[in-house]
């Protein structure tokens, strides 16, 4: 049964080695008042978008977290992206990321 449900997993996108929770979180960039870290993970042999985008609001640090479907070969370049996909959430949502 483990052998079934191992093969359907890497078929049907179980190849993901670990959750964007998990994934250390690069070096902050900070951008209108708001820190992006790029957090990818390993997804097969490709790493996968993944970001925190943090705020300090009245003495509080709120976090928000993001995933995306992009995968890249390198986990520099799904870092790069991470950034840009980071700066590109704030410049739509602003501080609604972090409202209740």
């Amino acid at each position: 049964m483990s052998f079934l449900k191992g093969l359907l997993g890497g078929l049907f996108g179980g190849g993901r080695q670990a959750p964007a929770e998990d994934a250390p979180a690069g070096e902050a960039v900070e951008y209108k008042g708001f820190r992006i870290r790029p957090a990818p993970y390993p997804a097969g042999n490709q790493f996968q978008t993944a970001g925190i985008i943090e705020k300090d609001i009245d003495g509080e640090t709120k976090q928000y977290r993001f995933v995306r479907a992009e995968t890249h070969a390198s986990r520099s370049d799904a870092e790069n992206f991470a950034l840009t996909k980071g700066r590109q959430i704030i410049d739509e949502q602003g501080e609604r990321l972090f409202r209740d």
